[in-house]
């Protein structure tokens, strides 16, 4: 199924291969930031908020050759009016969630079972689903969470087709 990646620089830089895997299968690898910092926090500093998403987006091109889709999802979900317009300003529609729940604390993942009953039970039209990569639980039932969407009558989409229908 299509998946959107939203990376930060470090990430691009320290998985190279997977991140060219993730564009050759067709998934949209987008901007996360730099450094990961709250945006509402660096829009006093014009030029370092730019280069959270621009920098970020320099490291996909010199590694794919492709220039980044300009959809960012600001960390932590922290935003203000200010860093909304900022994002704007640089060409990209900033991309929240609908669905998330607590699983990037690596050394606190949840039960399988419990966080697949969840995510199935949450499911909904026009989802945007959160999941973190660095979540155990998560690579062991996204299998199960892909198959029990599909059993449920939802599809898949990209974010380009969920940008079409707003």
């Amino acid at each position: 199924v299509p998946a959107a990646f939203f990376v930060t620089e470090p990430y691009i830089r320290e998985n190279p291969e997977l991140v060219k895997r993730m564009v050759a299968e067709g998934h949209l690898v987008v901007n996360h930031s730099k450094t990961h910092p709250s945006m509402p926090s660096v829009t006093n500093d014009e030029e370092r908020f730019k280069r959270e998403l621009l920098d970020t987006a320099q490291t996909f091109k010199d590694l794919t050759g492709q220039d980044m889709p300009l959809f960012f999802r600001p960390p932590k979900g922290e935003y203000n009016q200010t860093s909304l317009q900022m994002t704007a300003d640089l060409g990209y529609k900033t991309v929240f969630w609908s669905f998330a729940y607590e699983d990037w604390i690596v050394d606190r993942q949840p039960n399988p079972q419990n966080a697949l009953d969840l995510i199935l039970k949450n499911t909904h039209p026009g989802e945007i689903m959160l999941l973190h990569a660095v979540s155990k639980t998560n690579s062991e039932i996204l299998g199960q969470v892909i198959k029990g969407a599909l059993d449920q009558g939802y599809r898949f989409a990209t974010l380009h087709e969920l940008e079409k229908v707003e």
